[in-house]
């Protein structure tokens, strides 16, 4: 984990209204199909992270011959696995000799267009050899490639492993991943899990973002052996998650705390002391065995294996509502009266591309030639058109749910605008049942230059099984008049 909190700005915020508690009994039953992660081989890596530590300076910083060595080791077990293997260098924004990332395909199938992507640092402090930060997540994401490899199952998306490098710099190798992604590329990944520090002798049950959809399925895993979580405070925006929720991807993952002290509270919940649940974090003795909880970093590893096979192995979901935007569907602008922009309301038709210091519409869809747009002309300047005056609305036919889940509404989304926006612009996705309205994911403005780009995003709405729903979007350029832009394309409702 980062050495310090790293102020960065998070492109990605969601509010998710989903029951505190899942179906123990449902992820018990799906977990069936989940093989166990072993943790005799986790410990395994881990014990060679500790040598390697140990034979190149005491340490695994990514400027040094332990961090290559690191890769070396990670790279050839991939290799031999039969993974598509890369070794990534961090062209710009590491720290000068640091090493590179390792990025691993596994080949066995699944829709290319779907990826789920699960990551760790590799690197480590130059205080000691990082076992916990990180070897644990590390070891961990490794048996987890090496069991996928070993039992083949039966894909619906595809996977992909990192190992980040630079990360105690500054989020260096991930950020320079997530950055350098071709558009494209980004929407196709669905949700990146993040392991870092998932150990900690004196550990709690940490999940990022555990209200959305991937963080839900963490939970899942958690309530179905009855081990309680919380959402990861300590960690916010201080690990390799934070970049891809900077480019608009949804990231959840597990923790077991760094160096925060575990509560009063937390001590009746998960056992412990009232004391850091690393008391090694970032010094000489984070080493193995000693600074390892096996039973936090067994559950880490087999939490991991169920959102794995929860949501890329296994019989696809059923689809049970969907518009890509091509024809009329039942589309509602203004539905309640209260709009108040004067240019830029939604419309469905074909979009033609703006420019103002960078992209702000997009004339390409996701797929087809329509989508859902504010404003779709361009105009003679790119300010014709745009959102201005307040906000615009436009919400869906009714869509009737099934009484059972899991239910997940997915759809991709851009939003765009100059650097003279504020937080009062935003971008919403609600959804509407007959207890009022919830807002499932709200991106707000700043006063930052943000550019057109096709993000995904994927939230639960099985707290509303049974009921029929509709699809809120709402846009608007509510400050002081700015450049602001927004689309929808390819939503769809699933079940499974």
């Amino acid at each position: 984990m980062l050495r310090a909190f790293t102020a960065l700005v998070l492109t990605f915020v969601a509010v998710v209204a989903v029951p505190t508690t899942a179906t123990a009994a449902t992820a018990a039953a799906s977990a069936l199909a989940v093989p166990d992660i072993s943790l005799t081989n986790t410990k395994a890596h881990l014990q060679q992270f500790q040598a390697i530590a140990s034979a190149n300076g005491g340490n695994r910083r990514s400027t040094t011959a332990g961090y290559t060595a690191s890769v070396t080791y990670v790279y050839n077990k991939l290799v031999a696995a039969g993974f598509t293997v890369t070794r990534q260098n961090c062209t710009s924004g590491c720290t000068s000799g640091a090493g590179p990332n390792v990025i691993a395909d596994w080949p066995g199938g699944g829709d290319p267009n779907s990826v789920y992507m699960f990551g760790a640092h590799l690197d480590g402090v130059s205080a000691g050899p990082g076992i916990n930060d990180n070897a644990s997540g590390s070891a961990t994401l490794l048996e987890i490639a090496l069991t996928l490899a070993a039992t083949r199952p039966s894909l619906t998306s595809r996977v992909r492993f990192a190992f980040w490098t630079d990360e105690e710099q500054g989020l260096n190798g991930s950020r320079f991943y997530a950055n350098t992604l071709p558009t494209a590329e980004r929407s196709k990944i669905k949700a990146y899990f993040n392991f870092d520090m998932v150990g900690s002798v004196n550990g709690g049950y940490f999940i990022n973002r555990i209200t959305s959809a991937p963080g839900q399925t963490l939970k899942a895993y958690y309530d179905s052996i009855g081990v309680q979580t919380e959402e990861n405070t300590e960690g916010a925006g201080r690990s390799d998650d934070a970049p891809f929720n900077a480019i608009g991807v949804q990231t959840s993952g597990v923790a077991a705390g760094a160096s925060r002290v575990k509560t009063a509270a937390q001590v009746a919940k998960w056992g412990g002391t009232q004391s850091a649940f690393d008391p090694c974090y970032h010094r000489a003795c984070d080493t193995y065995p000693s600074n390892i909880s096996d039973t936090v970093l067994n559950r880490a590893g087999d939490a991991a294996a169920y959102a794995l096979w929860t949501l890329a192995a296994g019989t696809p979901a059923t689809v049970i509502w969907s518009d890509t935007f091509e024809t009329a569907t039942g589309w509602t602008t203004n539905p309640a009266g209260t709009d108040t922009a004067t240019t830029g309301l939604w419309e469905r038709g074909v979009p033609q591309a703006t420019n103002s210091s960078g992209p702000k519409q997009l004339a390409a869809t996701i797929s087809g030639t329509n989508d859902l747009v504010t404003g779709r002309l361009a105009g003679t300047s790119a300010g014709d058109y745009d959102i201005d005056g307040g906000a615009t609305s436009v919400r869906s036919p009714a869509i009737a749910l099934p009484a059972t889940g899991p239910l997940t509404l997915k759809l991709s989304w851009y939003f765009a605008h100059g650097n003279n926006a504020t937080s009062a612009d935003f971008f919403r996705v609600s959804v509407v049942h007959s207890g009022g309205t919830t807002a499932l994911f709200t991106q707000l403005g700043s006063a930052t230059n943000r550019d057109a780009a096709w993000a995904s995003g994927s939230w639960s709405l099985t707290g509303y099984a049974g009921q029929s729903v509709r699809i809120l979007i709402e846009a608007a350029d509510a400050g002081t008049a700015s450049l602001v832009e927004a689309a929808v394309d390819d939503a769809v409702i699933t079940q499974g």
